[in-house]
Order: C-alpha cells, then structure tokens, then sequence
C-alpha cells in the first residue's frame, strides 16, 4: 500500500514542485524551468525540449518519490514533517551538486564556467546555488523541494 502512496506523493509534489517554479517564473521571481532544462538535454528544438521537459521532470519525480519511499522503509517512520525534511535535503543537493557541478558536465547544450566565447549553448551555467538563474532562485527552488518531500512523505505515511 506504501507503493501507492509513493505513486501519489510523487504526482502530486511534482505537480506542486513544477506548479511554484513556474508560478515564480511567471512572477519573474526567477528564470529556473527545470523541464526547459530537462527537456534540453535530449533536443534542441526549444518547443520540443518543453514538452520533452515536463514528462521527463514528473517521471525524475516519480523516481525520487520511489527513493524516498526506500528511506522511509529503512529508517520505519514516514511523514508530513520527515519528507519536509527529506525535501529541503534534496533542494540543497539539487542547488548546490546536481544543477551546478554534475549536470553541466553531461548536458549537452549548457555553457559552463569553461564554455569559450565563440559558442553559443541554448542555456547559460546555473551558476553558484543557481543564482545565475535569479537572485531569489536557491530560497524558491528549495521551498518547493520542500513542499514536494512533505507531500510524498505525507500521502506515503497515510497509505501505510
């Protein structure tokens, strides 16, 4: 019954996680599209990389849903408050490991620190905590880290 609640707390937070970072873009918040820069990384063709994107995104989120679900299983206790937790945990990595150091390595349409001047990646590096992406993107990214961790670790204690 756990694996449905990891079913749904990864729909729903990913929903909720996609909804605030664009919700903040359109707000000019910040400039981050996590799908944009998902969906980059397999096409160029900036309308294709969109809709690419956003499945990608939400079947990375079922992924880290069904993660989550393992360290809940590990440790016996789930929840609200842990997958809070959990999330604030994933943001910071995914701020300051993942979007900065280890995906620019890989993406193939990223400018990185040691991108020269006569190329022109579809994306600019992300920068330190993301910054390059706004000024607010670290605080709005990790709140919504945080609010997708609640509602899997939430919807995953209340299917158990």
């Amino acid at each position: 019954m756990m694996l449905w609640g990891a079913v749904a707390g990864g729909f729903a937070g990913t929903l909720v996680l996609t909804t605030l970072l664009r919700a903040a873009g359109e707000l000019s918040l910040t400039r981050i599209d996590l799908p944009f820069l998902l969906g980059t990384a397999l096409t160029s063709d900036r309308s294709r990389a969109k809709a690419l994107g956003y499945v990608l995104h939400f079947a990375v989120g079922q992924l880290f849903a069904f993660g989550y679900l393992g360290m809940f299983v590990v440790i016996g206790h789930s929840g609200w408050l842990l997958g809070a937790v959990f999330g604030l945990t994933h943001g910071l990595f995914s701020i300051t490991a993942l979007v900065n150091v280890l995906l620019p390595v890989v993406h193939p349409r990223m400018g990185s620190t040691y991108t020269a001047a006569g190329s022109s990646p579809l994306l600019e590096p992300p920068g330190f905590l993301m910054r390059n992406y706004g000024a607010r993107t670290p605080e709005i990214t990790i709140a919504a880290h945080i609010a997708y961790g609640a509602l899997v670790g939430g919807l995953i204690s209340l299917a158990a």
